[in-house]
């Protein structure tokens, strides 16, 4: 049975690798690997959330709710804007830039991504049909570079995705060049990665409420612990959010994801302490590891910071290959578009795994 051509022309998302597969590979115990590739919550769910999906654990029989109303109600709180501004989606934020595509991507559209980003929506677009065009983040400037985005504009231009803080340099863009961007641009969708806002401590959700070509995209996966059960939501104009309602999945939603989200969001002092500590080690991360020779690291606001390894002798899938010996992965970036092959991504982890990370990379440096 043949694919469609667009099936056969594409590469497979490459995803960080899992505890188990690093365990089997290489004859370790699970429980004592440390996992610094995928950008997670190493401090676990919010005991709330807990609870209430063993309360709704009988209750699976059932349909989920496929409204959502008191969801919703509890994201335009957290978030600041209006319940009609809220759209939520089951398979995380992929399922909300999935929904993004079915809704406004024709055959033959182009969408703008600099590079190196979050190579998802590049997955997901190129599925509708859609063509990606590159423009460029400056490394030597750790910054986005705003004259590669307008160069990159065309007729066919639907779609801009702009990750803020950026995934993998860890990088903030000043609100006024998105404002700039979306200002100048009114038919092209902004679409504005808020996935780790919380760790930035900065937002641009109020540009949802000056431009109708704005959206924005969060998880509940970073710092509210639930990366497990797949949820992400969208922020923007109304007329937007209808439009995508009439494509989204109905019951994308499962109960036990609806009792989490619904309870973490109720849990603030829980999110309060996630940021405290992901900030507190992310400082305490790049401290350490800017004393390393060798290594250079780049400054973030996310939970994760990019290191460039080449001046220590090893490429970055090597480095991640002896760390793994170790039980420690990181992420290799030589998959990452607008990458050589001397970047890892490590992300945060409680102090003492940190503390146990630096003495392995110490150790496999020397």
């Amino acid at each position: 049975m043949k694919a469609r051509q667009i099936v056969e022309e594409m590469d497979s998302y490459v995803p960080g690798r899992s505890q188990d597969e690093i365990a089997a590979d290489f004859n370790l115990k699970k429980e004592d690997i440390i996992k610094l590739g995928s950008n997670e919550n190493p401090w676990g769910p919010s005991p709330k959330a807990v609870k209430a999906i063993t309360e709704e654990l009988g209750t699976i029989n059932r349909y989920p709710e496929s409204q959502l109303h008191e969801l919703v109600s509890e994201i335009a709180d957290y978030s600041g804007v209006r319940d009609s501004q809220v759209i939520i989606g089951g398979d995380g934020a992929d399922e909300i830039i999935d929904v993004l595509a079915k809704t406004f991507i024709d055959e033959g559209d182009e969408f703008i991504v600099p590079l190196p980003s979050y190579m998802y929506y590049e997955y997901l677009l190129k599925q509708y049909g859609a063509k990606p065009v590159y423009a460029k983040w400056d490394l030597n400037e750790n910054r986005l570079d705003e004259d590669s985005i307008y160069d990159s504009i065309t007729s066919k231009t639907k779609m801009i995705f702009l990750c803020t803080p950026n995934n993998p340099t860890g990088t903030l863009i000043d609100k006024e060049v998105l404002s700039e961007i979306a200002s100048k641009n009114p038919e092209i969708l902004i679409v504005i990665d808020e996935a780790y806002f919380e760790y930035s401590e900065v937002t641009n959700r109020d540009l949802i409420n000056e431009y109708d070509n704005v959206f924005i995209i969060r998880t509940m996966s970073k710092v509210l612990g639930l990366a497990g059960m797949r949820i992400g939501y969208g922020l923007a104009c109304e007329e937007i959010i209808e439009y995508m309602h009439r494509i989204k999945p109905v019951f994308s939603l499962t109960r036990l994801s609806f009792a989490a989200a619904l309870n973490t969001f109720r849990d603030r002092d829980y999110i309060a302490d996630s940021i405290e500590r992901g900030i507190e080690s992310r400082q305490y991360l790049y401290d350490e590891t800017s004393k390393i020779d060798g290594l250079k690291v780049f400054p973030s606001k996310s939970n994760f910071m990019l290191i460039n390894v080449k001046d220590t002798g090893f490429t970055a899938s090597q480095l991640a290959l002896e760390l793994m010996k170790k039980g420690v992965i990181v992420r290799d970036c030589t998959s990452f578009k607008g990458l050589d092959e001397y970047w890892i991504r490590i992300s945060i982890c409680t102090l003492e795994e940190d503390k146990k990370f630096i003495g392995i990379l110490k150790e496999v440096l020397s």
